[in-house]
């Protein structure tokens, strides 16, 4: 930013290779030091001030600053370089509250961050000043009663840690950046590049900058912005503001901001600059920015930028509209929406939202967009624990730390008391596609309990709540979702991605309704349809399959299978129906029959069975046993179903043709691949292909016409990985011998 011309506070960086060295050392890198002490001496001779000098004070900030933006993931210092006799300085030149308030500031920051002493035991400091005071606002205290707070501060480090606040400044400093270095390491900050797939990363640089401050009255504050809207892409400043406050205020959620208009109106000319400046850095990384940015007695200060994070459908809005403004060609869009942000629009919405009005209790910030649905909790750990067991959690706090990133990943939704559109809860959350509502005052939150309390409403751990991000409506119950649909800027973007790709993407696809979903997302065919879970879809499917996994003769196992027969070609009509002129892979049954057979009720199993096929139940426990199987992944399953039963195969290609002519007669273009699960040896697949082209033709026969069809195999097993040679020349010997197969299709897995 300095480099083209924005006003940024002097400053230096140190180097994520020297994090590297550090990680590996635990020890700075030998000369480092030196190199920072030559570096601040450039900064304070630009400044005409200096680290300790209580005449001409010169205060920093201590950042990190890693390749990857990882929002609220390592740690920050600001204020350093304050102890008695530099606050007593700064007091002079800047006036006593404002000197006393940084310096509680920092000796929090300071304490957490780089002693280890919990935020908690300072915090608790402040509100019983408050309360003995009879205020509300850090800003409603006066300069005594800040000084009186420093005291109790520093003795919190003796508390703590039986030992002294740390006053020399260079001290502070060199504690600072290892503290930095140290937080890349920390166990949120590994937990966030866990989720997001971050690697191959150095580590973090450090910035060390002049301090400018937010806190210097009503001529100064502090805001973060994006560039566009981050939740819907919409070409707007999006952003919050504090007047007389620093910056942490506004990311941890401290205080809930006002929106960037208040900037406008009470401090026009900077807020203009501001505009000028986002122009600028747009145009310059050619991406939408997230930007923190502080007043100092109206001369505006910009702290940092990074890409911002969004949402999927501000992501995919941002992406078509810079390539309309000229900002990035079609292949740079593309590049701008990473999958995961496709996959948040493909999630449902409210099916209705006027349907619930009469069950919103609460409404806080829309700070990420979509709808949440789930039971309450109330901290990290319980979300993560409640996810790992299958349920869907809202994790509700006063305000979030990036401690709770891992229960933020876990949960479906974020509720938070305090913090604006910015703050941690809301850029993370929007990173990941999280529905979150922030900075909802109508509720309190008591952790310890286990309860929200909304007016009168109690509302205890794992009641449901629904949320609507895009509106921050909190509703009690849990509301009914709808599907997304591809429309509007998705629409354009796809179609941007497809003149682009080089690929086709075909689809897993078992149900007609699936098969449609998947031709109105862009899918050219269906690469894989699994006609086991066609047997699913009803109790009368099921138990037909049971029954005919208990046929003792073929004539009981045959009728089974022809009460199947039905539901299997209805199922495939449905499919060729939405595949309209695309391909059909439909892989023949495939799992184990004890798959069919689920431990969990097996006595109701057996007495259904005993009923249906005329058995004693000692004969069907002893099936069953024989069906088990050591080691289901390759045991009595795959093709060698189709040949120990041909009736199956038999019922299934037979089942295949008949929809497919029906549809071709109906004007459908049908284009079917049979593919034989689990073969082993050319022998297996040249039995099943004899089998199925058998088929074939007694069907063309019975209705009076024919259509051209695959059969193929997928190489899934190491034997057939290790002769596949052997087994494509099938190929040839098939169409040598049998002309009505047109082809012998090998799909590699």
């Amino acid at each position: 930013m300095a480099s083209i011309g924005l006003s940024v506070p002097p400053g230096l960086t140190i180097s994520t290779e020297a994090c590297q060295e550090y990680q590996i050392a635990k020890k700075l890198p030998q000369g480092l030091w030196e190199e920072i002490l030559q570096g601040l001496e450039v900064v304070e001779k630009d400044m005409g001030a200096f680290l300790g000098n209580p005449s001409k004070p010169l205060l920093l900030s201590v950042r990190s600053g890693a390749a990857i933006s990882m929002p609220g993931m390592m740690d920050t210092v600001l204020n350093l370089g304050l102890n008695d006799e530099v606050v007593t300085g700064l007091a002079a030149k800047s006036g006593e509250r404002f000197a006393y308030d940084s310096y509680r500031r920092f000796l929090d920051m300071f304490g957490d961050v780089v002693m280890g002493i919990s935020h908690s035991l300072f915090a608790e400091k402040l509100e019983k000043l408050k309360d003995a005071k009879g205020v509300k606002l850090d800003t409603e205290l006066t300069a005594s009663d800040l000084k009186q707070l420093v005291e109790q501060y520093k003795n919190v480090y003796v508390e703590a840690k039986g030992e002294k606040f740390p006053s020399d400044p260079k001290r502070q400093l060199e504690l600072a950046i290892k503290a930095v270095f140290d937080s890349w390491d920390s166990p949120r900050a590994i937990k966030y590049r866990s989720i997001n797939q971050i690697t191959g990363l150095k580590g973090t640089a450090v910035n060390i900058q002049c301090m400018v401050f937010g806190n210097m009255g009503n001529t100064s504050g502090t805001g973060v912005l994006f560039t566009r809207n981050p939740s819907t892409g919409e070409k707007k400043l999006y952003g919050e503001f504090l007047i007389n406050a620093q910056g942490e205020d506004v990311v941890a959620g401290i205080r809930t901001p006002q929106d960037l208009d208040a900037m406008k109106e009470c401090m026009p000319e900077a807020y203009r600059e501001l505009v000028e400046n986002c122009e600028i850095l747009e145009r310059h990384y050619k991406d939408m920015m997230d930007i923190e940015f502080t007043v100092q007695e109206n001369r505006l200060w910009m702290l940092q930028c990074r890409t911002g994070k969004r949402t999927g459908k501000g992501a995919v809005k941002i992406a078509v509209d810079m390539v309309n403004e000229g900002l990035v060609d079609k292949r740079a869009a593309v590049k701008m929406v990473e999958p995961q942000h496709l996959d948040q629009l493909l999630h449902p919405q409210f099916e209705n939202p006027s349907a619930y009005k009469d069950n919103v209790i609460a409404k806080g910030l829309p700070a990420s967009p979509g709808a949440a649905v789930g039971q309450v909790v109330f901290s990290a750990e319980d979300a993560e624990e409640w996810h790992a067991q299958g349920k869907s959690a809202i994790l509700v706090r006063t305000e979030t730390s990036p401690e709770d990133v891992g229960g933020m990943h876990a949960a479906a939704g974020i509720l938070t008391a305090r913090g604006g559109m910015t703050s941690h809860a809301a850029v993370v959350a929007r990173g990941w596609g999280k529905c979150c509502v922030s900075g909802c005052a109508d509720i309190r939150v008591n952790e310890s309990e286990k309860v929200l309390i909304i007016e009168d409403k109690v509302i205890h751990e794992g009641e449901w709540l629904s949320l609507n991000g895009s509106t921050g409506e909190v509703i009690l119950g849990k509301q009914p979702l709808s599907p997304p649909a591809m429309t509007g800027d998705l629409e354009i973007f796809m179609a941007l991605a497809d003149k682009i790709r080089r690929i086709k993407v075909m689809a897993n696809a078992d149900t007609p309704e699936d098969a449609l979903a998947a031709r109105n997302n862009g899918a050219e065919g269906i690469g894989l349809c699994r006609t086991e879970h066609m047997f699913f879809a009803s109790d009368e499917r099921i138990k037909a399959v049971r029954r005919m996994i208990m046929a003792v003769t073929l004539e009981q196992r045959k009728e089974a299978l022809d009460s199947l027969l039905p539901y299997q070609r209805s199922d495939f009509e449905g499919i060729f129906r939405a595949m309209d002129g695309l391909p059909v892979t439909i892989r023949l049954l495939d799992p184990p029959l004890h798959e069919f057979l689920p431990e969990g009720n097996l006595e109701e199993i057996v007495s259904e069975l005993t009923t249906h096929t005329g058995m004693c139940e000692e004969d069907v426990y002893s099936r069953i046993e024989k069906l088990s199987e050591v080691n289901p992944m390759l045991g009595f399953r795959g093709c060698r179903l189709g040949i120990s039963y041909p009736e199956l195969t038999e019922m299934q290609a037979r089942a295949i043709f008949q929809a497919a002519i029906t549809m071709n007669n109906q004007g459908i273009s049908v284009i079917p691949e049979i593919m034989v699960p689990l073969v082993g040896t050319p022998q297996e697949l040249g039995h099943q292909v004899d089998l199925i082209r058998d088929v074939a033709k007694k069907v063309f026969a019975e209705m009076g016409t024919s259509l051209n069809y695959k059969v193929g195999t997928m190489i899934e097993i190491p034997r057939a990985a290790l002769i596949a040679d052997e087994v494509c020349l099938l190929k040839q010997l098939i169409n040598d011998s049998r002309k009505e197969l047109r082809l012998c299709m090998i799909l590699l897995n």
